[in-house]
């Protein structure tokens, strides 16, 4: 049998279940001249290891035999929904089920197999289409072995027969039809009958153009690859069906001429379409010397592989509908090569300088230094601190609230917390005097405002605060998991009740793991929201960063370089946008569930009502919780769930249109696990552990405080 006989290039698939089959099976097994290859179990093993778990019809698929007479191979191999699966698990998610079931419906024609055999194979591998059509009439030469993926065994077979058995040891389900004749005048249109996407890659001007003038006509899109310099042409006769053929470079010539030229007389023209003057200047010269020193153009591995690559991602964008215009491109590796750079994170980072302590004089500055010092969600420092001879004011200032604040809740809890620590420190320096709190003031900027009077009260309890209030810290830290003795919750309760708020401690490990569950969902979200991602990103400040005092340094993250590493991928919003997109990204809150579980508790404070005024007391019996538990050696993290503040569902649509019901279900379950009252508004969630004190304190911002002395 010839080598180049148009039937050697179909394995045969045989089912055991099917009577006929079994006796070619029987038959092909007994002959001990040919080689049987049974690897079922383990690749049904590999089946099993997918993630998510195959459906249990993938499981169960019937395996098949492929036989392979020009191996004389015998080759067990899953069934045809099976195979596919795990033979393409690894396009996900560059590539994702869906579009690959849309890929699968894209009939793909080769024209020329020798640059066309790496397309033909890359497409097949890749997963590009569901049906190929190659066409070559020549055959593999030994000077054809330095670009095609043929080896000595295949000389004198045919090109296009070549590639198809390579493609069909590849997916033995993939159908492959070849045209073992080459394109002429007579067979381009049964070629094209059919195809979706043409990519042309033949030697003759002739063809090229007379195949590009029929995909015209049928309004196919042609695609291809020149090696040089990665040429790669597009043209959108899909799109585009009055655009000329290889981009008007051809002229006015009329190609009915072209058959009866010479080669000589198509150079010019060649040359034309080449864009001569853009040619590297190897391939340029080597034009030159074309029937002098050299048989015909140089054509590399490399150059066609790229080439490959484009082409494979132009029938990808085709396939799926993506953006793709007529024209084109080069993807010149020499010139990337030349322009080679150091990759940035390479370079050392820049540093943020210490920042310098203010360092008041007076006691009005003392209290507006130890107010200033209170915490905020993401250190956005939601106030405004004046502070006269008589009296400290504390305005929450709505221009630094972010979605996450809604109503400016959170605001008003930090709010509260300031004006904690602003009566710890006039206790401790002799002028505690009345708070009063006015909300919604008529004419004024802001929505609450509270006021310390300097008076002659004292309180021993708030003043033996006042260097803890200093010291207070945010410690991201893991840290482990250290229960809580009797004597501790008591303590944290407390200081929660002294304040006028109450407190919930969630220690059990039950208890923990529900916390743990319903919190890291929520990260999810705020990563995926779109506003919340990046107002969440806008918070970190990174060395180097032009507005360091306000924020979260990245360094007090608690995370390693390469969690660092992590966090420059988790900013980028066109990723967050991917995972979205396919509702997915569950890893996102995986930091959040490990932090939860390494704890030792989770206290959540509440307060009675939910009108700022109520949020602000929450927000001094949060501060007071919190620095009670440093002093009792617990290292403390403030939680804000991206539901914290939200009281109905359109607060939850403004945070996220999208997930506004699974925020709800989450806030549920929350309040649900923790036994709120119906009249208890959360406050804030603080995560206790037992860690080394942190190395890197937030910054202040001096800014945010008018001292008027």
């Amino acid at each position: 049998m010839h080598p180049s006989d148009a039937n050697e290039y179909r394995p045969q698939i045989l089912d055991p279940t099917d009577s006929a089959d079994t006796i070619t099976l029987d038959r092909l097994r007994s002959d001990s001249h040919i080689q049987v290859l049974d690897h079922h179990s383990t690749e049904l093993e590999n089946l099993r290891r997918l993630r998510p778990e195959p459906a249990a019809a993938l499981l169960d698929e019937p395996g098949r035999w492929a036989w392979y007479p020009w191996r004389r191979t015998l080759v067990s191999i899953l069934g045809p929904n099976s195979f596919r699966a795990l033979r393409l698990d690894r396009n996900r998610n560059g590539i994702t089920i869906e579009e690959q079931t849309r890929l699968a419906e894209l009939t793909v024609g080769v024209a020329g197999l020798s640059v066309g055999h790496v397309i033909a194979h890359t497409l097949a591998t890749q997963g590009l289409c569901g049906r190929l059509r190659l066409a070559d009439f020549d055959r593999i030469e030994l000077s054809n072995l330095n670009r095609i993926p043929a080896t000595v065994f295949d000389l004198g077979l045919n090109k296009a027969v070549a590639a198809a058995r390579r493609i069909a040891e590849l997916d033995p389900y993939l159908p492959v039809e070849v045209f073992h004749a080459g394109l002429t005048a007579d067979s381009v249109d049964d070629f094209l009958d059919g195809l979706n996407v043409l990519v042309e890659e033949c030697d003759s001007l002739d063809i090229k153009a007379i195949v590009r003038v029929a995909a015209k006509h049928r309004r196919i899109p042609v695609l291809m690859a020149t090696s040089d310099r990665g040429i790669v042409d597009v043209e959108r006769f899909d799109d585009e069906p009055g655009r000329p053929i290889l981009h008007g470079l051809l002229g006015p010539l009329d190609i009915g001429l072209l058959p009866g030229m010479s080669s000589k007389e198509k150079i010019p023209h060649i040359l034309r379409h080449l864009e001569a003057e853009k040619l590297s200047p190897r391939t340029a010269a080597s034009l030159i010397e074309l029937d002098r020193t050299l048989a015909t153009w140089p054509q590399v591995a490399s150059e066609v592989i790229i080439g490959a690559s484009a082409v494979a991602e132009a029938v990808r964008r085709i396939g799926l509908g993506e953006e793709l215009r007529s024209g084109r491109g080069r993807i010149d590796i020499g010139w990337s090569l030349d322009h080679l750079a150091e990759p940035a994170m390479a370079a050392p980072r820049p540093t943020t300088p210490p920042q310098q302590p203010l360092v008041p004089t007076s006691v009005t500055g003392l209290v507006t230094v130890a107010a200033m010092r209170a915490p905020s969600g993401g250190n956005i420092q939601p106030w405004l601190i004046e502070a006269g001879d008589d009296e400290i004011v504390i305005s929450l200032a709505p221009q630094y609230s972010p979605t996450i604040d809604v109503a400016f809740r959170g605001s008003a809890v930090a709010v509260g917390a300031a004006v904690f620590n602003a009566r710890v420190a006039a206790a401790h320096h002799g002028v505690l005097g009345p708070v009063t709190f006015d909300e919604n003031p008529s004419g004024s900027w802001s929505p609450l405002k509270a006021t310390l009077w300097y008076g002659k009260g004292s309180s021993e309890e708030l003043a033996d605060l006042y260097e803890p209030v200093l010291r207070r810290e945010t410690n991201r830290d893991k840290g482990t998991a250290t229960p809580l003795t009797d004597s501790v919750a008591a303590a944290l309760t407390a200081a929660a009740e002294r304040e006028g708020g109450h407190i919930r401690l969630i220690a059990s490990s039950s208890d923990m793991a529900s916390a743990a569950a319903i919190l890291g969902a929520s990260d999810r979200i705020r990563f995926l929201t779109p506003h919340l991602h990046q107002e969440m990103i806008t918070e970190l400040r990174w060395p180097g960063d032009p507005d360091p005092d306000a924020g979260i340094d990245v360094h007090s993250l608690g995370f390693d370089d390469g969690g660092l590493v992590m966090l420059d991928l988790l900013r980028r919003p066109e990723v967050m946008a991917q995972l979205a997109d396919w509702n997915a990204g569950e890893a996102l809150g995986d930091d959040m569930r490990s932090r939860i579980t390494a704890s030792s508790a989770l206290a959540i404070v509440t307060t009675t009502g939910s009108t700022l005024r109520d949020y602000a007391t929450g927000g001094s019996a949060a501060e007071s919780v919190w620095v009670h538990a440093q002093q009792l050696g617990l290292a403390v993290q403030p939680i804000s769930p991206v539901w914290l503040y939200a009281h109905d569902i359109a607060d939850l649509e403004k945070l996220s249109t999208r997930f506004a019901d699974q925020l709800g279900q989450l806030q549920r379950e929350f309040i649900e696990l923790t036994r709120l009252g119906a009249d208890e508004s959360i406050a804030l969630i603080l995560r206790l552990a037992a860690a080394a004190p942190t190395a890197i304190a937030s910054r202040r911002s001096a800014d945010r405080i008018r001292l008027h002395q």
